[in-house]
Parts: C-alpha cells; sequence; structure tokens
C-alpha cells in the first residue's frame, strides 16, 4: 500500500503487531471475573458455590467491603443495581423503591458518560466467551450463515423483557441471563440461565457470528441507547485510512456502525453500538483510527486533516500500534 498524509508506511505487517487495546482489554475481563471471586475465597469459601464445613465459625462472604454479583453488589455498603434489572424489578413488581434508582444510577451515569456498551466489550462474560467462539469458527473455518441481523433488534429486545417481565410479575430476564450464568455461577454456584449461555455460544459458533451481542441481548440493547451519549468515541483521520477494511472485519459490535466515519460522513463512530473495544483500532494497518474524549460535528470529514488540528475542545487519546 501507498503512503499516507502523514509519511508512515501503511503496511500489512502494521497490522500484525502488538495489539495492545485487545490485551489491556483481555485482562480487564479476567479481572472483572475475578473479582466477584474474590470476597467468596476470601471468606475461606470455595468457587461453584462449594464450602467445606468446620466447627468454627466462619464470615459469609457479603460481610466484606465488596460483594455481589454484576447484577446486584454492594461496595463499602453502597449498592450497585443492573438497571435493566430495576427496570425489570419496577414492572414485575408494579411499583418502584427510591433506592433502586439510587442504585442504578451510578452505573447509568458511568456507562452513560464513557461508552454505553463499554460493558459489553469490557467487562461481560458472555463476550469474552463469545470471542472465544469467534476464535474457534475461524480455526474451523465455518462460514457465517444467514443474513444479517438488525442491530436495533436488541433494543426491542430490552423493551420486550420489561413488558414481558410485567406480565409474569417476575424479572424474567435475570432468570435465563447467560450473564448471570457465569459470573454468578462462578462465585455462587447459581447457573440459572446455563441452558441460555449454551444455546448463545451454539449459534454463535454453527449459525451467525456473534448473534446475541450484536442483535439480540437485551442488556446490550439498554445499553446501545445509553451509549448515543458516551463520550469516549473512536475518531478517523482521513488522510491516514486507506479503506482496507481490516477495521469492519474486526468490529465487534457491528461493521456497519464504522461505515459513516471510514465515508466521510461522520468525524467519529457515533453509533450507540460502538463498545469502545479497541479492535478496530488494533487491526488498522496505517493507524487512521483512536481513541478521541469529547463529542465532534458531523463532516464532511478534509482529507487532508490529521488528527489533532481540527477542535480544540476535544482530547485526543493515541494509543499506538508500533511493531
Amino acid at each position: 500500500m501507498a503512503a499516507g498524509g502523514s509519511g508512515r508506511p501503511k503496511t500489512a505487517a502494521a497490522a500484525k503487531g502488538p495489539r495492545r487495546i485487545t490485551v489491556a482489554r483481555r485482562l480487564v475481563q479476567v479481572a472483572a471475573l475475578a473479582l466477584f471471586c474474590l470476597p467468596v475465597l476470601a471468606a475461606g469459601w470455595g468457587l461453584f458455590g462449594t464450602f467445606s464445613g468446620t466447627e468454627t465459625e466462619v464470615a459469609t462472604p457479603a460481610q466484606g467491603p465488596f460483594y455481589g454479583s454484576l447484577a446486584s453488589s454492594s461496595v463499602a455498603g453502597v449498592t450497585l443495581l443492573d438497571p435493566l434489572a430495576v427496570l425489570e424489578m419496577a414492572a414485575a413488581a408494579k411499583s418502584f423503591d427510591p433506592l433502586w434508582l439510587v442504585g442504578a444510577l451510578p452505573v447509568v451515569l458511568v456507562y452513560g458518560l464513557v461508552r454505553g456498551r463499554a460493558f459489553c466489550g469490557w467487562v461481560c462474560p458472555v463476550n469474552l466467551l463469545g470471542e472465544g467462539a469467534d476464535w474457534l469458527r475461524g480455526k474451523l473455518g465455518l462460514p457465517d450463515g444467514g443474513r444479517p441481523l438488525p442491530r436495533r433488534a436488541k433494543i426491542a429486545m430490552a423493551a420486550a423483557t420489561v413488558v414481558l417481565s410485567a406480565l409474569a410479575a417476575f424479572p424474567l430476564f435475570q432468570a435465563v441471563s447467560p450473564i448471570g450464568a457465569v459470573n454468578k455461577g462462578l462465585a455462587f454456584g447459581g447457573f440459572a440461565g446455563a441452558l441460555t449461555l449454551v444455546a448463545v455460544l451454539t449459534c454463535d459458533l454453527l449459525w451467525k457470528r456473534r448473534a446475541w451481542c450484536r442483535s439480540l441481548c437485551p442488556l446490550g440493547g439498554l445499553y446501545q441507547v445509553l451509549g448515543r451519549a458516551g463520550q469516549l468515541n473512536v475518531a478517523i483521520s482521513p488522510s491516514e485510512c486507506t479503506h482496507c477494511g481490516r477495521c469492519q472485519k474486526a468490529c465487534l459490535a457491528d461493521p456497519s456502525i464504522l461505515q459513516p466515519a471510514l465515508s466521510g460522513q461522520q468525524l467519529q463512530v457515533k453509533a450507540g453500538d460502538c463498545m469502545a473495544c479497541g479492535a478496530c483500532i488494533d487491526a488498522c494497518p496505517s493507524r487512521a483510527l483512536r481513541f478521541q474524549l469529547g463529542r465532534r460535528g458531523k463532516g464532511p470529514c478534509s482529507a487532508a486533516e490529521p488528527f489533532g488540528e481540527s477542535s480544540a475542545e476535544t482530547v485526543t487519546m493515541t494509543v499506538s500500534n508500533r511493531t
């Protein structure tokens, strides 16, 4: 490939360099799983809900400064709640406890300000397993069958989950959540949702790549709505982009969300679906994509406009892909 406006060579070898964001993300994903196991282990209990009885008094994990799951946690006495779980509980109970709002609000604010689906890309254990299914699919050479599912379908799934919870008088998704099957199953031995998890991974492997995370997960649908306000965005330098397509191939959310930026219609990836996972940045051989704080206006972009010259109001975080 020819060199871009910056004079840096754009070679295929660059795409094979260290994928630092992906490595960092893997560490965070594993750390998130371990974090919920630590209180259980620190109290002398075992994983998967096991416990060896003794004649001496043993502290319960809930007595520590941190305890819980991704659905409900206590941090130094402060309760944090999954916002979708709160909506389900309110619908099922036909009432609302203000304490539920207090517990969900910090979660909504953090993910809303960063990137709603950053939870999916950096924390969710099902996404971690889904990426494993991706890797296995590639090794086995399995085709990606079927027509693409609408990425906004998961927003309808989130709404349907709340409605069905109201009709059933029970928080429905919490009972079958594959997220809980991994998170709660590992720490507490609660494997509700295990069948859903098996079905998700089977479909991802044998039918449609990332069908659950891209199109069907209700929690992902809720965070997709919140993601529109996110301040951590992927920005593009048009002068350095060679339109090789590697970023779209690597995208964990949906390749279509990159198209407005690649075509010059937008300066950043604005879709709420973006997980801020950095897969596209790691995959770019010409370093045309970077994380950027703040929201920039719509294009058209100047083909000669490098990073950092069009707006003094945004802070650019450059992620180096040097080999």
